[in-house]
């Protein structure tokens, strides 16, 4: 009818069912008008009402849960990205952050940090676990590939290595920016409450009173961009600009890119590469 609000949410999974193949599921492919599953076997693999999931593809019964969501998107298999998308067709808003370990990057996301050659660059998770850079970030800041996984975080860096902090010009005000934005990032992808995040800010607090009086101010700060000032054993003082960016479809990972700040700096660095060229 004329005037009608389309039933977005209803085409969607009806689309998401017709590609997904049903002998794959265990499911008797003969006697099929359609291609894909029928409203019934998702609603079997969803584990809700097969009444209730039709009235959803009709857009009858009103909104539904997130838990249903969440259960039908298990149905349909859907990816991340899809997910969050019937999040937004169903409720209006994307799904509450579910915080997932990192152990490396995809080879095509190193190329892209490879690729930065006169540009210092890493990516972390939302822990500030460093698990992808490239070798101007290796020369410039740590050689994270000389360290055992589980010492390749910012935090453990910053508060328990006596070299990063003498690198750090400004080490009072970085300590204080880093451990507010990780505050912000673990929030934001729902890790705050997490066992991993209790054990590294208890071990922290262990170790340093500085990260512990730091935590307990409960300051919360964005990434964003700045200026950072290091002490290179060999390049002086160099001042690197930094931008964070989100990585696209990976939202607990965030990639940090660093630039000189003058031409005098570009200089240095890279005069520090070139010494340093196999």
């Amino acid at each position: 009818m004329a005037g009608e609000t389309p039933n977005l949410l209803g085409a969607y999974l009806r689309d998401r069912r017709t590609r997904l193949d049903p002998v794959a599921l265990g499911f008797d492919s003969s006697r099929r008008r359609t291609p894909g599953l029928r409203r019934e076997e998702v609603a079997s693999r969803a584990n809700i009402s097969p009444t209730w999931y039709t009235w959803l593809e009709q857009g009858r019964g009103g909104a539904p849960s997130a838990d249903v969501l969440d259960r039908i998107a298990k149905g349909l298999m859907l990816t991340e990205p899809e997910r969050e998308h019937l999040y937004m067709l169903g409720l209006g808003r994307p799904p509450e952050a579910r915080y997932q370990a990192v152990d490396g990057i995809s080879p095509r996301l190193q190329r892209v940090l490879d690729g930065m050659v006169l540009s210092p660059a890493i990516v972390k998770t939302a822990m500030w676990d460093v698990v992808g850079w490239n070798r101007a970030a290796a020369l410039l800041l740590t050689d994270y590939a000389k360290l055992p996984r589980e010492d390749r975080n910012i935090l453990r860096l910053m508060f328990g290595s006596d070299q990063v902090r003498l690198r750090n010009a400004d080490w009072d005000g970085v300590a204080r920016f880093v451990v507010g934005a990780f505050r912000a990032d673990v929030a934001r992808a729902g890790a705050n409450n997490s066992a991993a995040v209790t054990r590294l800010v208890s071990e922290l607090c262990r170790v340093s009173p500085q990260f512990e009086a730091l935590w307990q101010d409960n300051d919360v700060v964005a990434h964003g961009e700045g200026v950072k000032r290091i002490h290179h054993p060999e390049a002086g003082l160099l001042a690197m600009e930094f931008s964070s960016f989100a990585v696209e479809g990976r939202p607990e990972l965030g990639m940090i890119i660093y630039n000189p700040a003058t031409p005098a700096d570009a200089d240095r660095l890279r005069a520090l590469l070139d010494a340093h060229d196999d």
